[in-house]
């Protein structure tokens, strides 16, 4: 479930993969897999793992938007594994969910600021067992301004980078 740590963390862990992070210097790349790329660091001793993706395509009427990024998170020091999170690139319409899907299969990620995630431990599971079998991820918002956005990632390699952060994480 959604903490304050979690959102600090996430965005942390994105920013290092955009490049813009104090953790970027600190991270290890494991490997880029497709359209996926892996990465692992330590946090308070602790070992940190995640994979990332940018969209394919990118859609919708805006004049400027930061980065997007899809990242999938084990924090296994911390009890948590398999932690979907989304990076919009601008800040969320108040009160709004994000659709995802994988080829056709929906799920709600709920938003705060430029982020969404899954509701729950269980949904974050469900997603990524789809991500693993599937082929498309696509998902759609709408920013703070009523801009509705689609964005469309490959999901070549993503098992592979999955299986990399698993195992770089012991979990």
């Amino acid at each position: 479930m959604f903490t304050p740590r979690i959102f600090l963390l996430a965005a942390i862990g994105i920013l290092s993969f955009t490049g813009q992070g104090a953790l970027a210097s600190e991270q290890k790349e494991i490997g880029t897999f497709g359209a996926w790329t892996a990465y692992t660091f330590e946090e308070n001793g602790a070992n940190v793992c995640y994979m990332a993706s940018r969209p394919a395509k990118a859609e919708g009427k805006y004049a400027k938007r930061g980065d997007v990024v899809a990242m999938i998170t084990h924090r296994p020091s911390e009890g948590t594994k398999n932690v979907f999170s989304y990076m919009a690139g601008y800040g969320y319409k108040k009160g709004s969910d994000v659709e995802l899907s994988v080829d056709g299969k929906k799920f709600i990620l709920f938003t705060q600021n430029d982020m969404a995630w899954a509701a729950d431990a269980n949904a974050d599971s469900s997603i990524i067992e789809a991500l693993k079998k599937g082929n498309r991820l696509t998902i759609k918002g709408t920013s703070a301004r009523g801009t509705a956005t689609t964005d469309t990632f490959s999901l070549k390699g993503s098992t592979k980078a999955f299986e990399e952060i698993s195992k770089a994480c012991g979990v």
